[in-house]
């Protein structure tokens, strides 16, 4: 369930076996040069966002993401 104070999008962790997850994505990306990298994480993206179904829990999400790149501070 999402948590109503941060929108739609859960924050929680809602997976069993988290570093089994993150290992299998390392994994995928094995043997693969930066374009190909690039053009997995693309896919998956765009698989996981149709898995995902929720335009606003995307943008949500993007937004998040975008703005963990600057260390959490809304400033670009």
């Amino acid at each position: 369930m999402a948590d109503a104070a941060t929108g739609a999008l859960r924050r929680t962790l809602n997976l069993r076996r988290p570093d089994e997850v993150y290992n299998a994505i390392i994994d995928a990306h094995r043997d693969l040069n930066d374009d190909q990298c690039r053009a997995f994480d693309a896919g998956l993206i765009l698989l996981l966002a149709n898995h995902v179904g929720d335009a606003d829990v995307i943008g949500e999400a993007l937004a998040a993401a975008r703005l963990s790149l600057n260390g959490g501070s809304r400033a670009g």
